[in-house]
């Protein structure tokens, strides 16, 4: 027992001290050798396999967009290119005109009151350093208001009079927000403030008084309001509280509308006068997704998120009295966006499990329901897509993890094989609805599983601050219950399912732990933008995201014990099955050098694994050729590894 014990520390020792000496440094495509980018160059796919995933990414909807002032014309994102880019159509259904072009994510973020420029937002090789720029409505040549090399600017909002742009960026330091406005006349920025930590602008008034937002953590907030004529910040809601608000200013004079967790354990919607608050959503075991105002602050829309289905409601801003909305029966979610300035018409956009989003407007005057933008699905009856089930899996504690579950109408030979995706955030929930990258696992003959483990939004702040700092070593064992109770409760003929996992960011780390910390549980895993290790990535990950991660992940000082444990490459002895990592150098969030500090300890190990290194990606792919080839190789991977050879 003695010995067992001792080797058990020995091992436990040599494990935290591969933690300590992994020694990359540095973010971006800087970070590593132009040679090890050309070695690790996504090979060319079979032509067959490459034409499936092509056809997959056909199978898509524009985004909801934006209505011009007169209603007349509409702009939104699409990525019919290759990379998304921005569109208008002048009329319900008519031919879209392509706005922006080239190599760059462009969307819109806003047209000005006079409908005569739109503001643009455009990034290069998914750095998220994006730029803020003004177009002629009409079309034409993009002029910059700022965009600066390794700096984030982000637009807030238009002045009412059209005639400020107001934006934030991290231009003065690195990890904070300082808040401008841009003088479209003059074509000169001014500087508002700038305080040290995250913040954004949440609403503003006509007068120029800006409700602000600092945040503390991806969830929790404070909110202040900046008043024009000093210049001076005043506390509102939520300071030192670290609770999650998120506020907009009332249709009356005093009032603000807020959502928060604070007095109950879901999400609800309150009216806040003088430091009081009334409650306006009834109280559910479902959490108010989001909310917003139309412009005139006439109307109140909030949603609710019902176990990842999605239903929105309408109230009277003024009176919180009930507006009914159109119904659309086996929709999986309904939500509400880009209205007119003068609130006469909102767009509803529509989703269900077999068809790609559909977007609306709704005329208030009228009640008329007029489809204006029509989504994509050449070459595929997307009626026979599967439908994903809401069930569960237990855990070793008792908990019931929630999961969807999408299935091929037979298996041959049975059991079908199965791949779990993880996703990210960690703070982020899998749901139902249209998803032709599922639906490509399922024609290929795997079940198609998407887990909320204990940390996922979306069921309570109980279960959402489960796995923060420390607390993550008690439920990270929700990855490897998963595939202890499929192999269990999916076997056919006493025969187990092999079962792959995947995961991007966050889920990616999922995928690298489970090959790792419960190596076994599963035969194969696919990392995408993932974490190695929470040192190394807290150390190097960029400035502004570090003080919003050591409050979810832990502090690298005072949680260092937890980070290593918690850590894939700590466990890296034990990685036995096949692992296959997909990263961006440019990847400004998750650094490549986790990437190929894993793929380079799986190596040592003699494991089979892979790495693909996009040079010109960030935090995921965004170019058509990138998205092609991290599908098609992922699939690939599973086919490889999860079904018998034929």
């Amino acid at each position: 027992m003695k010995h067992a014990l001792l080797a058990a520390l020995i091992a436990a020792g040599f494990a935290a001290q591969a933690a300590e000496n992994t020694t990359y440094k540095g973010l971006g495509a800087d970070s590593v050798s132009a040679d090890t980018l050309e070695k690790f160059r996504a090979k060319p796919l079979d032509s067959d396999l490459s034409r499936k995933v092509q056809g997959v990414l056909d199978l898509r909807a524009p985004g909801a967009g934006l209505l011009s002032p007169d209603a007349k014309s509409l702009y939104f994102g699409w990525r019919v290119t290759g990379v998304a880019q921005v569109w208008r159509i002048d009329g319900p259904q008519a031919f879209p005109v392509q706005m922006t072009g080239g190599e760059d994510a462009t969307s819109i973020a806003d047209i000005t009151p006079d409908g005569k420029w739109l503001v643009l937002s455009r990034d290069r090789k998914g750095e998220e350093n994006p730029g803020l720029y003004l177009q002629p409505a009409r079309g034409g040549e993009l002029q910059v208001i700022q965009h600066i090399p390794g700096v984030q600017t982000f637009f807030e909002f238009i002045s009412d009079d059209g005639r400020y742009i107001y934006f934030r960026s991290n231009d003065e330091s690195r990890d904070s927000y300082t808040v401008y406005r841009y003088d479209l006349q003059g074509k000169k920025k001014e500087r508002l403030f700038g305080e040290k930590g995250y913040w954004s602008i949440i609403d503003h008034k006509p007068d120029g008084t800006l409700l602000a937002g600092k945040a503390l953590s991806n969830v929790a907030t404070e909110v202040w309001e900046w008043n024009p004529k000093d210049g001076k910040l005043k506390p509102i809601i939520g300071q030192a509280e670290k609770e999650e608000y998120d506020v907009r200013y009332g249709a009356r004079d005093g009032e603000l509308l807020v959502q928060t967790n604070k007095f109950g354990e879901f999400r609800r919607l309150y009216k806040w006068v003088a430091g009081k608050f009334e409650a306006i959503s009834p109280e559910l075991k479902w959490d108010v997704a989001g909310f917003g105002l139309d412009k005139p602050k006439s109307r109140l829309f909030y949603s609710i998120n019902e176990g990842g289905y999605t239903k929105t409601f309408a109230l009277d801003a003024k009176t919180l009295k009930p507006i009914k909305l159109p119904e659309f029966q086996g929709a999986d979610h309904v939500t509400v966006s880009g209205g007119t300035r003068d609130g006469s018409k909102i767009i509803v956009s529509v989703e269900t499990a077999t068809a790609p989003r559909t977007s609306y407007v709704l005329d208030w005057n009228s009640g008329k329901l007029t489809q204006w933008v029509l989504p994509s699905s050449p070459e595929t009856d997307t009626s026979k897509f599967a439908v994903a089930t809401l069930e569960t899996y237990p855990t070793r504690d008792g908990a019931q993890i929630p999961m969807f579950v999408r299935r091929p109408a037979q298996c041959n030979p049975a059991p079908c094989p199965v791949v779990v995706h993880f996703h990210g955030g960690p703070e982020a929930q899998s749901d139902a609805g249209f998803s032709p990258y599922a639906q490509l696992f399922v024609d290929a003959g795997f079940i198609y599983v998407e887990p909320n483990v204990r940390g996922s939004d979306g069921y309570g702040k109980t279960w959402l601050n489960m796995d923060n700092g420390a607390k993550r070593l008690k439920v990270v064992t929700d990855i490897e219950d998963a595939a202890i109770y499929m192999k269990k409760a999916w076997s056919k003929n006493g025969i187990a399912p092999k079962i792959g996992v995947m995961g991007g960011s966050y889920g990616g780390y999922s995928s690298m732990a489970a090959m790792t910390m419960f190596s076994g549980s599963y035969d194969a895993g696919v990392s995408t933008v993932g974490i190695s290790n929470l040192l190394t990535f807290l150390e190097n990950t960029a400035p502004y995201r570090r003080a919003l991660r050591v409050a979810e992940y832990g502090d690298p000082v005072a949680d260092r014990e937890a980070l290593i444990k918690l850590s894939p490459i700590t466990h890296i002895d034990k990685l036995k099955d096949p692992l296959l990592i997909i990263q961006g150098a440019s990847d400004p969030r998750v650094p490549v050098g986790e990437a190929v500090q894993m793929y380079e300890a799986a190596q040592k190990k003699g494991v089979p694994s892979d790495l693909i290194l996009f040079a010109d990606e960030g935090h995921g792919a965004q170019k058509r050729e990138n998205q092609v080839a991290s599908i098609g190789h992922t699939l690939k991977f599973f086919e490889r590894y999860l079904k018998p050879a034929k």
